[in-house]
C-alpha cells in the first residue's frame, strides 16, 4: 500500500513501534504493511530519532496537494540505506548480547554525526526517559565503549564514541578476563593439582590467561591501524 495510504493513526501507531525500540519489519507486520513502507516513510520524515507522526501527517497530505514527492528518488534511496544500516547494527549489537537499549543508544552514538551526544539529546530522539539512557550509558561507559565529558559551561554531561573506542572496551574485557584466570588457577591449586577438579580449573584458567594476555597485546599493536588498512 502506497505512503500516500497511511493514516494518522497508522503513523501514531509507527511513532509507538520505534519508541518501544520495534524494527522496521515488526511495525510492518503489525500494520499488515510492507516493510519498504515503513522504512521510507521514517526515513523521509526524520528517521527512527525524529519521527513525529501529526508532522509526517501533515507533511504527506502537503505532497500530495502538491502533487509531487517532496524528495528526489536519489535522495530517498541514500536515507532508506541510513536508516537500514541503523536497523542492522541495532540488531547486531543485540544479536552480540547488548541490551536492547544499550544497542540503540550506542548506535545512536556511533551514526551521529560527530560521536557526541547528550542525554538529554539521547532520550528526545529515542523517545524514552532520561532514567532509560542513564542506565544504558552507565552499562556503555563501564564497558568503554563511549566516554563521558563534563560540559562545564552549561553543566551537563556529553556521551562520546571515538576512534579508540574499540581499543578500550577490548582492553576492559581482556583484563576481566585475565582477573577471572587468576582466581580459576589459584582454585584450582588449593584444590591440587593431582585432583581432576583442581587439575580442569589451572588449565581452564591457564588458557584463559594465554588468551588474554594474547589479545592485550595484539590491541596494543592494533591500537592505531588506519582506516584503509586490510589484513595481509
Amino acid at each position: 500500500m502506497p505512503e500516500g495510504r497511511l493514516t494518522r493513526q497508522d503513523r501514531q501507531r509507527i511513532a509507538t513501534g520505534l519508541a518501544e525500540g520495534r524494527s522496521y519489519a515488526e511495525i510492518a507486520r503489525r500494520l499488515d504493511r510492507p516493510t519498504s513502507t515503513i522504512s521510507r516513510e521514517v526515513g523521509r520524515n526524520g528517521g527512527p530519532s525524529d519521527y513525529r507522526p501529526e508532522r509526517a501527517h501533515q507533511a504527506a497530505a502537503r505532497r500530495a496537494r502538491r502533487g509531487t514527492l517532496a524528495r528526489s528518488p536519489e535522495a530517498e534511496r541514500r536515507d532508506r540505506k541510513v536508516f537500514e544500516v541503523e536497523e542492522e547494527a541495532v540488531e547486531m549489537a543485540i544479536g552480540m548480547g547488548l541490551p536492547k537499549m544499550v544497542a540503540r543508544v550506542l548506535i545512536s552514538l556511533w551514526l551521529s554525526e560527530d560521536g557526541r551526544l547528550t542525554a538529554a539529546q539521547l532520550s528526545r530522539g529515542l523517545k524514552v526517559s532520561p532514567a532509560s539512557i542513564s542506565m544504558a550509558v552507565g552499562y556503555l561507559t563501564q564497558q568503554g565503549l563511549i566516554r563521558r565529558e563534563r560540559d562545564p559551561q552549561r553543566r551537563r554531561d556529553i556521551y562520546v564514541v571515538d576512534d579508540d573506542a574499540w581499543y578500550h572496551s577490548t582492553v576492559i574485557s581482556s583484563r576481566q578476563t585475565l582477573a577471572a584466570a587468576e582466581i580459576t588457577k589459584a582454585a584450582g591449586e588449593a584444590l591440587g593439582l593431582d585432583t581432576p577438579v583442581g587439575r580442569r580449573l589451572a588449565r581452564g584458567g591457564a588458557f584463559l590467561e594465554r588468551i588474554s594476555l594474547d589479545v592485550l597485546a595484539s590491541a596494543e599493536r592494533w591500537r592505531d591501524l588506519p582506516p584503509s588498512s586490510r589484513p595481509s
